[in-house]
């Protein structure tokens, strides 16, 4: 236990003198630290006063420096405005010598004008005078004179211009008309296609009599059924192994036929099995008139059509114009236009996607009142065509008139097209017979001199006696004739009538 206490005791007093002599050396170091600090702190203030003697003695330097540059620079300045001032003194002295100069020449100018004033002054005289014994010698004043000699002169030069405009006016028609002549046969020649004159299908051949009884039906049925379906009326006579298909549709009169011949084939009559393949002949066609109308589309080079459009287009296969099919010439009528808007140095595509559209309204005329010109082009409008385009269509028949080139080249086009040989299947004799009968109805109204059948008989111009005929009574002729057209003839398109009135004033000189 005693050795326990001792050895703790021990412990003890050996920690204490660990921590005395650590504070003792702690102490030293921190003396040492001390002095050391101060040492530094006296070093540095000694070498911070040698670096401000030596900046102020820089700072002395560069200000000698910069006085001295800019005492050198001032004598240069002074003797740059002593130069100067003198180049100034002495333009100073030559224009005072300049206008001591000029006003001696003011002085005289002044003195030679007084001179001409006066001169002009007795020349005005002497002229007043003159003109007075003129116009006393000739009787007449001076402005009177005058009046005649422009008078005279006016004359001279109007039956001069006259002249010349007459003469130009000859030229460049003869000109033009050349001009059109060897551009509407380089179109023809180039296009060089085939006639196309077709007649519309409208008589299906049966293999017998007997079927015409199954094509009726019992008590009428089938026929019935059948007409029905397609729409078209179905006209069974005394015609032997034939029936004949009627409908102003050319398209269903097509999906009747492609019926009928279907049934005729399948043997198989009844009201179930029309409508059946009545189904299959319309999405047939319909196929038909979709590829006619980008077949169309693609040998013109014309595209972005609107579907509806394309599908209006190849509607035209079954449509036929005095027998010409109305496809085949809108292709003739785009090609054609294209030539020559291609020889006139224009742009052809304009032409051509009018051309090929000029037609439109013929495929929806039975459905749409109104001339096929401006039926095709609201259509063509609606669906997004160009202003041009809509314009050349609507002016092509003359319903507006043509007021773009391209308007006019297919109106050109569509007339080449049509009155070709072989293009249309009316015959010359019936040809005439019209225009004459067209001539003789305009000439039977009282008050009507002559009448002109033009433009292929789609046009009458009729020269009224204008002693009997007013201006007024100009315009209810034109409609009086127009309905008589209407009520008594048959003709294709349409006829424009143009009433012309002319008041002429004669005397003699004797």
């Amino acid at each position: 236990m005693a050795v326990a206490i001792a050895g703790i005791a021990a412990l003890v007093i050996g920690v204490l003198l660990g921590l005395a002599l650590q504070r003792y050396l702690a102490g030293e170091r921190a003396k040492q630290a001390q002095e050391t600090a101060q040492r530094i702190i006296g070093d540095a203030e000694k070498q911070a006063e040698t670096l401000k003697r030596e900046a102020l003695l820089e700072a002395k330097d560069e200000a000698f420096r910069f006085k001295a540059d800019a005492e050198a620079e001032s004598k240069e300045r002074r003797k740059d405005l002593t130069a100067l001032e003198a180049r100034l003194l002495q333009r100073e002295e030559t224009l005072e010598r300049r206008a001591e100069m000029l006003d001696k020449r003011e002085h005289q100018i002044s003195s030679a004008q007084g001179q001409i004033t006066k001169r002009e002054q007795d020349l005005e005289a002497a002229i007043a005078e003159e003109k007075a014994r003129l116009e006393h010698l000739a009787g007449i004043t001076a402005e009177e004179a005058k009046g005649i000699l422009m008078h005279r002169i006016e004359e001279d030069v109007k039956h001069e211009a006259a002249a010349f405009i007459r003469e130009q006016e000859t030229h460049a028609r003869e000109e033009a008309d050349k001009r059109a002549r060897n551009i509407i046969g380089i179109a023809i020649q180039r296009v060089a296609a085939d006639h196309t004159a077709e007649s519309t299908v409208s008589v299906i051949h049966l293999p017998s009599d007997d079927m015409k009884g199954r094509i009726i039906g019992r008590e009428g049925r089938n026929i019935r059924a059948f007409e029905q379906a397609t729409g078209i009326n179905l006209i069974i006579d005394d015609t032997p192994e034939a029936v004949i298909l009627s409908s102003f549709d050319p398209v269903r009169r097509e999906i009747a036929r492609i019926t009928l011949e279907s049934l005729i084939a399948d043997g198989r009559i009844h009201p179930a099995r029309i409508e059946e393949l009545h189904k299959k002949a319309e999405t047939l066609v319909e196929q038909q008139v979709h590829e006619a109308g980008e077949q169309a589309a693609f040998e013109t080079g014309i595209h972005g059509l609107h579907a509806e459009l394309i599908r209006t287009l190849g509607r035209l296969r079954f449509r036929t114009s005095y027998g010409q099919n109305v496809l085949k010439h809108s292709l003739e009528v785009a090609y054609l236009a294209g030539v020559m808007a291609t020889e006139l140095g224009i742009d052809a595509k304009i032409a051509k996607r009018a051309g090929l559209l000029h037609d439109l309204g013929k495929a929806i005329d039975h459905e749409v009142e109104g001339p096929h010109a401006v039926i095709g082009a609201e259509l063509a409008k609606r669906l997004g065509e160009s202003k041009e385009v809509v314009h050349a269509i609507e002016a092509h028949h003359g319903d507006t008139e043509a007021a773009s080139i391209e308007a006019v080249l297919v109106q050109s086009a569509d007339a080449i097209s049509a009155a070709r040989p072989g293009a249309r299947r009316e015959t010359l004799e019936s040809y005439i017979k019209r225009l004459e009968k067209l001539e003789a109805l305009a000439e039977s109204h009282k008050g009507v001199e002559k009448s002109y059948a033009m433009q292929a008989g789609r046009e009458i111009r009729i020269m009224v006696k204008p002693e009997q005929i007013s201006d007024a009574d100009a315009v209810v002729l034109a409609r009086d004739i127009a309905k008589q057209i209407e009520d008594e003839m048959e003709y294709p398109g349409q006829i424009k009538v143009i009433v012309i009135r002319e008041s002429r004033a004669v005397e003699y000189a004797k």
